[in-house]
């Protein structure tokens, strides 16, 4: 059962948390305090070309399967290369941007990305294969904590329905995939990747905009800073936060391996389980990941409404019967869990990055790099091990396995409430 947050508490602890935090995150509209919806717009429309673009990778895998003759295996390992290179390089992208912000990392993080799918494009190897998609991934990694960081920055109070804006275009983006496989790379093959260098070059054009923009901001920023007089953190507090950031990460662990399960294996499932085609098998993972940008989205603003930890633990407890069932359910019982199961699970996504970045507030950065740069890792090395597992106990039985994931995802119940990060951040920080 759900239970919605006191809303006089939650608002109280709130506006002195905020406060707070208002003197270590520059604002964006000094005039007005609110919310910058074309910035939010771009750097969503851009996370989507981001993603839309790393969404090629497991999209032109059974291409590369065919044409080169890989193993799940090797498949895995190409998982691995991006997945990996990004979740290293985006909490160190963040951890110095909370440092030095620097504007001009979000139009190069898109020139990495396009040198990447020019790579890939004529990539006449494996190993080739392997070093275009690392320059795909750096891209990634430079791009997303810089890019979270803009729409923290760009939120003014509606936090929750800003993070749901920048990431509901990315994972609308990843949702394209499965589409990408059937329209592009069925008939064109891995040459294919070559259109993609024209959606990164149009990318870099709309984050020199944001670029500008952010800049700007910085610099306003500068001009009417406030001290921030930062006490020493009670160690027992420091505890909880590291306790509910280690479940916060199971949550992200939870998610990541189950979504690559389905995004990157399950048309392999289908094509053995009811002999469906590759390119028909592609519809329904576009049904689960379409879903999921939707669940995406509506999170954000039911987070702010009723809670984050509301919505952390809602999106584990609702998906989890329903991921249980899938694996015997017909081909059209399939199509309708994967749509259900895509809204309720990624509802949580944006979620998670603004539960972060609650507990460790004036970190955004850094934090959103943490947590995304730890879902695209989990991602890469459960594609590996779930490929490597498939080629020696089948594809059957390791979806089966993964069927049981989010049970463990219902632990974020443990939780502590909204209302309770905002009372730590109070009393970890204060205005001079």
């Amino acid at each position: 059962m759900l239970v919605k947050p006191k809303p006089e508490a939650e608002h109280s602890a709130g506006k002195s948390a905020n406060a707070a935090e208002s003197a270590r995150i520059p604002s964006p509209d000094r005039r007005a305090n609110g919310t910058v919806y074309r910035v939010l717009f771009a750097i969503g429309l851009v996370h989507l070309f981001n993603d839309s673009m790393q969404s090629v990778i497991p999209a032109i895998m059974p291409i590369l399967q065919d044409s080169m003759k890989l193993s799940y295996a090797q498949l895995g390992w190409i998982l691995f290369a991006i997945n990996f290179t990004a979740s290293i390089m985006q909490p160190v992208v963040g951890l110095f941007a909370d440092k030095r912000p620097t504007p001009a990392l979000l139009p190069l993080a898109m020139a990495s990305t396009l040198t990447g799918m020019l790579l890939l494009a004529y990539a006449s190897d494996y190993a080739a294969v392997i070093v275009a998609v690392i320059f795909v991934g750096l891209g990634s990694a430079a791009f997303h904590p810089e890019g979270s960081r803009v729409s923290h920055m760009a939120a003014g109070p509606r936090r929750g329905l800003a993070q749901s804006i920048f990431q509901v275009g990315g994972n609308a983006g990843q949702s394209l995939a499965p589409l990408l496989t059937r329209l592009i790379f069925i008939p064109l093959g891995q040459f294919g990747a070559i259109w993609f260098t024209g959606i990164a070059a149009l990318g870099i054009v709309v984050q020199l905009f944001i670029a500008r923009w952010y800049g700007r901001t910085l610099r306003a920023a500068e001009r009417t800073k406030k001290a921030v007089v930062r006490r020493a953190m009670d160690p027992a507090v420091r505890r909880k936060i590291a306790g509910a950031m280690t479940l916060l990460l199971l949550l992200v662990f939870v998610r990541s391996w189950y979504v690559t399960s389905v995004g990157s294996y399950y048309a392999f499932y289908l094509r053995d389980a009811f002999a469906v085609s590759i390119a028909d098998a592609q519809i329904y993972v576009f049904l689960f990941l379409a879903a999921g940008a939707a669940g995406t989205f509506f999170g954000g603003p039911l987070a702010d409404r009723f809670g984050k930890r509301t919505v952390l633990f809602g999106s584990m407890v609702l998906a989890a019967p329903l991921t249980l069932a899938l694996p015997y359910a017909d081909l059209t019982w399939t199509g309708i869990l994967l749509t259900l199961i895509g809204f309720i699970l990624l509802s949580s996504f944006s979620v998670s990055v603004v539960y972060a970045q609650m507990l460790i507030p004036g970190r955004v950065g850094a934090v959103s790099g943490l947590v995304t740069g730890l879902a695209f890792g989990m991602g890469g090395i459960g594609g590996l091990v779930l490929g490597s597992w498939m080629d020696a106990a089948g594809v059957a039985t390791v979806m089966k396995f993964c069927s049981y994931l989010p049970l463990l995802g219902v632990l974020t119940f443990l939780l502590p409430t909204d209302a309770k990060l905002n009372a730590w951040a109070n009393a970890n920080g204060a205005e001079r």
